[in-house]
């Protein structure tokens, strides 16, 4: 999305893979407003019994029911995930993805003013406004760095490790990069299980540009190719690859 919570720079966010048992997760209860027909109630998890969630039975489930994912969010059809004159919604489609995929990645999160009062141990109510507010892409780069490893991502450092993961375990994949201006739009995307149809870029066997599932200025149910290494664009300060069993 072009807008931006407010994050610190770059420099000031350290990769803390040490879990905090403190921190909680800031989330919505699923809203009946929230469809794939809609545009309401982007922040709140869809209400939908027809939606798959991820199969954890094995690995092989695992990837089965990603796909099916996949296809039932339809996010080059789904009104949800339309960009706007004044919006995309990468981060919106990727907290669908991953709420469905039964790991955390947050849509709203915690205010710096409640944020202590979480980790003091206090009960705190999640108020849209009040104790949690929207966070967008770039802001989601600093998150996993600080947060990721308290809800269970760890990080990776190359897209052929991260897809291989993928592929094999049926796990989640994530690629998200900040924006060097402050206020523009970041950038973040799922990494998703290779298909019969839908393969990601190698050379010589190596993968260059991995599978991935995005909305976006353009959305797409798979790319690979089509974006080649996105991340690296001089727009962006940083990138992060992470991933989820």
């Amino acid at each position: 999305m072009k807008k931006d919570t407010v994050s610190a720079p770059i420099e000031s966010i350290i990769d803390d893979s040490i879990p905090d048992s403190r921190i909680k997760i800031a989330n919505f209860l699923p809203d009946p407003s929230s469809q794939l027909d809609s545009m309401l109630m982007k922040c709140k998890p869809i209400s939908d019994s027809s939606i798959p969630y991820r199969d954890l039975t094995n690995s092989c489930t695992k990837r089965e029911s990603i796909a099916r994912l996949i296809d039932k969010l339809d996010v080059t059809a789904s009104i949800r995930y339309q960009r706007t004159t004044e919006d995309t919604y990468c981060n919106v489609y990727t907290f669908d993805y991953c709420y469905f995929s039964k790991v955390y990645v947050p849509t709203v999160w915690w205010t710096d003013e409640v944020l202590q009062k979480v980790l003091d141990g206090q009960e705190v109510e999640v108020i849209f406004g009040e104790t949690v507010d929207h966070i967008y892409s770039s802001a989601i780069h600093d998150w996993f760095l600080k947060w990721g490893a308290s809800f269970g991502w760890k990080r990776m450092y190359n897209v052929h490790d991260i897809q291989n993961k993928v592929n094999a375990e049926g796990g989640i994949g994530i690629i998200c990069a900040k924006r060097k201006e402050k206020g523009l739009s970041g950038h973040i995307v799922p990494v998703v299980p290779e298909t019969a149809l839908n393969k990601a870029y190698r050379e010589n066997d190596v993968v260059l540009y991995p599978l991935q599932s995005q909305a976006g200025k353009l959305n797409y149910n798979y790319f690979a190719e089509v974006k080649k290494d996105w991340w690296n664009d001089e727009l962006y300060s940083s990138h992060v690859f992470y991933y989820h069993d």
